[in-house]
C-alpha cells in the first residue's frame, strides 16, 4: 500500500526516470490524480497542468458514457461510436447531449485553471497521470484527445490498476507505467493508508505551486556559470 498520493507520485517520478523522457509535460486528472503528478511534475522538473475531462451520458442511463468533452482551445469531443450506435443516437441528439454538459465542464475549467491557458503539447512528451484506474476508461478518452494536440509521445503513469486495464490502455499509449496491477482489483482507496477527497482549493493550489517552481527554476537554468581559471 502506498502511504499516501504523494508518496505513490515519488514512487512513480522514479520509475519514470528511468525512461530519460525528452521534453515532459505532466498533465493531471483531477482531482485525485493531481497530489500524485505533483510530485512526478517536481522529481522531473517538468511543468505541471490538467486534463479536465466531462462524460456525456446516455439517454435515460447517465452513467454510461457515449462521449466525453476534454476541456481544451477548443474543447475535445472523443466519442464512444460502439455506444453511439447501440443507443441509435442521431448528430442532433448527441449534439443537444454534448451541449448539455459544456457548462459543466466549463465550470471546472472556471474553478479549476481560471484564466491559465493550456499548456501546450505540441512536439513534447505529455505524461497523463492519475491516482490509480479500474477501467482506464476516463484516461482512454484523455489519451485520445491528447492525440489531436501533436505531442511527441504520450506517457501514462499510474500507481495501481488491474491488468487488464493497463493492457488496454497500452495500445492508446505510447507507454503505460503502473506501479502495482493486482490480478484481484479492489476499491482504489485499498491501495492507500491515507485517501482523503481532495477539495477543489487543494487542486488549485498544487497547480499554483508547480507554476512557481518553473517560474523560479528559469532563471537559473539560464545563468552561466563563470569557468574556474586554472
Amino acid at each position: 500500500m502506498f502511504r499516501d498520493r504523494a508518496e505513490a507520485g515519488r514512487l512513480l517520478a522514479a520509475r519514470l526516470a528511468e525512461l530519460e523522457i525528452r521534453d515532459p509535460v505532466v498533465l493531471a486528472l483531477p482531482r485525485g490524480g493531481v497530489p500524485v503528478a505533483a510530485e512526478v511534475a517536481k522529481m522531473l522538473n517538468a511543468p505541471l497542468d490538467l486534463v479536465i475531462v466531462r462524460k456525456v451520458g446516455a439517454p435515460g442511463n447517465p452513467e454510461l458514457a457515449v462521449a466525453a468533452i476534454v476541456d481544451g482551445n477548443p474543447p475535445d469531443v472523443v466519442l464512444d461510436r460502439e455506444m453511439v450506435e447501440a443507443y441509435g443516437l442521431q448528430e442532433e441528439e448527441l449534439a443537444d447531449l454534448i451541449r448539455r454538459e459544456r457548462p459543466e465542464l466549463e465550470r471546472r475549467r472556471v474553478v479549476f485553471r481560471g484564466a491559465r491557458a493550456p499548456l501546450s503539447i505540441n512536439g513534447k512528451t505529455a505524461i497523463l497521470v492519475d491516482d490509480g484506474a479500474a477501467t482506464g476508461t476516463t484516461i482512454k478518452v484523455a489519451v485520445r484527445a491528447l492525440k489531436r494536440r501533436s505531442p511527441r509521445q504520450i506517457v501514462i503513469a499510474l500507481p495501481a490498476a488491474p491488468p487488464d486495464a493497463v493492457a488496454e490502455l497500452s495500445t492508446e499509449a505510447d507507454h503505460v507505467v503502473c506501479l502495482q496491477q493486482p490480478s484481484h482489483f479492489r476499491a482504489l482507496g485499498y491501495h492507500y493508508v491515507n485517501f482523503p477527497k481532495l477539495s477543489d482549493d487543494e487542486v488549485t493550489a498544487a497547480i499554483e505551486e508547480a507554476g512557481r517552481r518553473v517560474r523560479e527554476d528559469k532563471p537559473s537554468r539560464s545563468v552561466k556559470r563563470p569557468v574556474p581559471k586554472p
